[in-house]
């Protein structure tokens, strides 16, 4: 598969003490690749998370929604070809033999065991092959790297997505890393409590498991909960964040800790990059879209509009043909539910203002629109005029690609 042309670098990242990587080859699809991805944390590691509100999550959605409360983590293991979502007793007897079977072999409890799946949906996972690949990586273990590790979770990804950023905690520096897969069923609707969006998180900072989750839940309000690739939720969209306490700072438990709003930041920046490769990966993309919506009643309505106007595929195909069809954001606004009035709404592209007071500007060029719009980022403005209400939200155009990845997706 080609790569994105909106693609971006791998970056250099850091070992993270306390964390031991291991990929392997489980043979999920016919694939020359490892498809297992297997990280080891050192005891005392916490761990926070967001899972997919969909009414039919995946087993191991279901498994880590358990072991979260427990707060405690030794292992993450992550199978790519294969969602296991919708596959009854037998998806959830595979995927069940596969925590065990990892915390058979790093002496742990089984709820220190965090499981992932991605793939095809209504397959059960191979039971077998979730378990021999488990005692590959578990060999292997301390003999991969980020770069391993990333795309060994990739299914229609055409490129490894991570980013690193670090935060002073007192005197202290602390490191996160972060990679994620995702390009196709992307629009996160996560929950404390598909291509699927699977998202993941390891510092050497002590954070105790109810901050980590509070800076957590926060960062995802501005990053993964703010794109979208195609309007769809995935059984499987999982978002979890490892802390091994290894960095000797003092542990963060409440946002009045010494650095605790320094590392919520670093989380914070570190999801949105990894939000934004996400889109930048979306099926069949060649624009990166931000959608911003100002002069709503409150921030929910303007994202609620903003996502209307991203999910339009009318709105997404205009800009994939280099369309200045303002009418287009018109209609996706007028149709989101939400509070807006036809008089007081203004429209502009790359800071371009095109319609306001309910019409087309006076003496309208459209010369400079049609050039921005040329170009690999496009920015998208709608303002109601009602209030100090704003969002923004991140898109890619809809083309024939995004047809082709997901009419061949099962073979």
């Amino acid at each position: 598969m080609a790569k994105s042309p909106l693609a971006r670098p791998f970056p250099d990242l850091p070992d993270i003490p306390g964390v031991r990587i291991a990929t392997a080859r489980a043979g999920y699809k016919a694939w020359a690749r490892d498809d297992l991805l297997l990280l080891e944390f050192a005891p005392g590691t916490k761990v926070a998370g967001l899972t997919t509100r969909s009414k039919c999550p995946s087993p191991e959605v279901e498994t880590c929604r358990r072991h979260l409360p427990y707060g405690e983590a030794r292992a993450l293991v992550v199978n790519a070809g294969n969602s296991n979502a919708f596959t009854g007793a037998a998806g959830r007897a595979a995927s069940a033999a596969q925590v065990e079977e990892v915390a058979r072999l790093l002496c742990c409890w089984p709820r220190a065991v965090f499981p992932a799946s991605t793939g095809v949906i209504g397959v059960p996972l191979p039971r077998d092959k979730a378990v021999s690949g488990v005692r590959a990586a578990v060999a292997a273990l301390g003999a991969s790297g980020w770069l391993a590790a990333t795309q060994a979770i990739g299914t229609t990804d055409t490129f490894p997505k991570a980013a690193f950023r670090e935060a002073m905690l007192g005197n202290v520096r602390a490191r996160l890393v972060g990679f994620v897969k995702g390009s196709g069923m992307i629009a996160p609707d996560l929950a404390a409590s598909g291509a699927t969006m699977l998202a993941f998180v390891v510092t050497d900072a002590a954070v105790s498991p109810g901050f980590l989750q509070e800076a957590l839940a926060a960062a995802n309000a501005g990053s993964f909960a703010c794109i979208t690739v195609d309007g769809d939720t995935s059984t499987s969209d999982t978002l979890l964040a490892f802390a091994t306490g290894r960095a000797g700072n003092v542990p963060l438990t409440g946002i009045d800790s010494p650095g605790a709003d320094a590392f919520a930041f670093a989380l914070a920046d570190l999801c949105r990059e990894l939000a934004l490769l996400v889109v930048r990966d979306g099926e069949g993309a060649r624009k990166l879209i931000e959608v911003r919506v100002i002069g709503a009643v409150s921030d929910e309505s303007a994202r609620r509009v903003a996502l209307s106007i991203a999910n339009s595929p009318l709105v997404k195909t205009a800009i994939a043909g280099g369309d200045a069809n303002w009418g287009r954001v018109v209609m996706a606004v007028g149709k989101a539910g939400e509070p807006a009035e036809r008089d007081l709404l203004s429209i502009r592209f790359g800071g371009v203002l095109v319609a306001r007071h309910g019409a087309v500007v006076e003496g309208y060029d459209e010369g400079p629109v049609a050039a921005h719009l040329a170009g690999e980022e496009v920015e998208v403005e709608a303002d109601l005029g009602l209030g100090a209400g704003r969002a923004s939200v991140w898109t890619c155009d809809l083309t024939e690609g995004y047809i082709r990845i997901n009419a061949d997706y099962r073979s």
